[in-house]
């Protein structure tokens, strides 16, 4: 009997030990993940279209066919109103047929002026906003590749006017409510975007570049403090120097 409980004391003694020796190790935790790095970077829009060669020609060729339309304007105004000086002249009796022919002559001629009037303004619109499409695509899209370069994560509009040099009120005002009140110049990428757009718009059209312009890529143009360049013979987007 004593040798019985002796062995159940050692049995329950020795057990602790032997759950302990059994049991899987502890997972160590896995090491954090480093947060991605965001980069911010600017551009101002109204100086990129007032500035873009491209959006400039097309907006002179679109002008050029406005002027053209006022000349067929001007010439179905002036038949108007020959016909209604007729009219008013006199020399034809109201209710006669020669009147009532030129009477409807000059309906007819007030007719097509509006209806040429209304076509014309339609079609101004919609060409109008076919350019300011294309050219805001291009423009995302140069952005796009510069982004996608540098690695920026956000890229946004913003003004480059200053408030200090504003002096109309509604400026003034304006520049009060602008998202962006502080930022680096390196972030501002302005400039290297309208470059490149200016450089291909140049190559496209088999122009060179004005005096003293370098054809520069939006990478190649940045004038960032670390002076990150592409590597050579490559551009964004895949395109060969």
């Amino acid at each position: 009997m004593k040798k019985l409980c002796l062995a159940l004391a050692l049995a329950a003694a020795s057990a602790p030990s032997s759950l302990w020796a059994q049991a899987p190790a502890a997972t160590a935790p896995a090491a954090a993940t480093p947060a991605a790095t965001h980069q911010v970077g600017l551009i101002d829009m109204a100086h990129v279209f007032k500035n873009y060669q491209k959006f400039s020609a097309l907006t002179e060729s679109l002008q050029s066919e406005i002027e053209q339309t006022d000349s067929e304007a001007k010439a179905l105004v002036q038949k108007f109103q020959q016909l209604q000086g007729q009219l008013s002249s006199g020399s034809l009796q109201e209710g006669s047929p020669e009147f009532t022919r030129i009477e409807s002559d000059m309906l007819k001629a007030q007719t097509d002026l509006e209806s040429f009037k209304r076509v014309a303004q339609r079609d101004f619109l919609r060409k109008e906003a076919e350019i300011y499409k294309t050219v805001y695509l291009e423009v995302e899209d140069a952005v796009q590749r510069y982004a996608s370069y540098y690695k920026y994560t956000l890229v946004l509009r913003f003004s480059r006017d200053n408030v200090n040099e504003a002096t109309d009120p509604k400026e003034i005002i304006n520049g009060m409510n602008r998202q962006v009140v502080h930022f680096r110049s390196e972030d501002d990428i302005t400039d290297p975007i309208l470059d490149y757009l200016n450089s291909a718009w140049q190559k496209q059209n088999g122009g060179l570049p004005a005096a003293g312009a370098a054809t520069k890529t939006p990478a190649e143009s940045a004038t960032r403090p670390e002076t990150k360049r592409l590597p050579t013979g490559a551009l964004p987007g895949g395109v060969k120097r």
